[in-house]
């Protein structure tokens, strides 16, 4: 794998704006990739600072920055906690998430993460892990299923997708991308076809990452970790991760006892210590999306620890 192919680094200048970098701090870049984000802060620091790049893809770990001051950790960003304690770390500075598949997940057609490419379900980022987009189809309920699609991808079909599902696994089963994509094509209307296999792919990967529980984990960690005056800066794709981060940011609580287990997921509580700075999502510029496609859906949410 190239690095430098990975992808393309998304409201770069945003990002570094909004961590407000101090040369002798420290600093987290939780979703390394390809680098991009990460090569960038590290221009900022002087010797005394230092960058921990997480990514729990090995496919990230051969493109790891050599630099005295830059670690890389091969984990889930749900530990951050557990590893700034592992290496003495009480406080950091800031700290940066750009949520969301990267487009080398998406191009990688062997991963499962895209309907472009007809390959065995998958969706697992961290190639170890122990469920994969397979089990999940051949595995859930129809229930299951439809409050997956719905609650995770927002597809109004859920319920007929499922249904679907879950009479053809049982006819043969569904082992690849393109199976599954032929199975929820014609419960999608012609006009949206191509959006909603995206929604649908959305869900499971959400699921078969367990995204939402991770990204409530992390930010609470993050919160925890940040040193007074410290930056939180978090990239969003879709509603579901902005609605949790906005959330969190405001210390809202918006619990609710009558939710199912994938709804608590996705409205949660938390206390507020943290400062938004910016009222607004900070969206791309045209010139942004004329170059890097993938900025088109990113909101990026900047809050600061009190």
């Amino acid at each position: 794998m190239n690095p430098d192919c990975y992808h393309i680094p998304v409201l770069l200048e945003e990002c570094i704006e909004g961590l407000n970098i101090k040369s002798n701090g420290i600093y987290l870049d939780l979703t390394y990739g390809g680098g991009g984000h990460s090569k960038e802060i590290i221009k900022h620091l002087s010797p005394e600072g230092h960058l921990y790049g997480f990514d729990q893809d090995l496919d990230a770990m051969s493109g790891a920055i050599s630099d005295d001051r830059f670690t890389f950790v091969r984990s889930n960003f749900r530990y951050i906690k557990n590893w700034m304690q592992y290496y003495g770390v009480e406080q950091v500075d800031g700290i940066l998430a750009d949520l969301g598949v990267s487009s080398h997940h998406l191009d990688d057609g062997g991963r499962g993460f895209s309907f472009r490419y007809d390959a065995p379900l998958d969706m697992r980022m961290n190639r170890a892990g122990r469920i994969s987009a397979k089990n999940i189809i051949a595995e859930y309920s129809e229930e299951q299923l439809a409050d997956v699609f719905y609650y995770y991808g927002e597809l109004k079909q859920s319920r007929r997708i499922a249904s679907a599902i879950v009479k053809a696994r049982a006819a043969e089963g569904i082992e690849t991308t393109g199976r599954l994509a032929e199975i929820a094509s014609p419960l999608l209307g012609y006009d949206r076809e191509k959006k909603d296999l995206a929604r649908l792919f959305q869900a499971l990967r959400i699921e078969v990452n367990g995204e939402m529980k991770v990204l409530r984990q992390m930010l609470s960690n993050a919160t925890d970790i940040l040193a007074p005056g410290g930056r939180l800066v978090v990239m969003t794709y879709h509603s579901l991760e902005d609605r949790i981060v906005k959330n969190h940011i405001k210390g809202t609580d918006q619990k609710n006892k009558e939710h199912t287990d994938v709804q608590s997921l996705i409205f949660g509580q938390s206390k507020q210590t943290l400062k938004a700075i910016n009222k607004n999502v900070i969206t791309a510029s045209q010139e942004e999306l004329s170059s890097n496609p993938r900025s088109r859906s990113a909101k990026l949410r900047i809050a600061e620890k009190s």
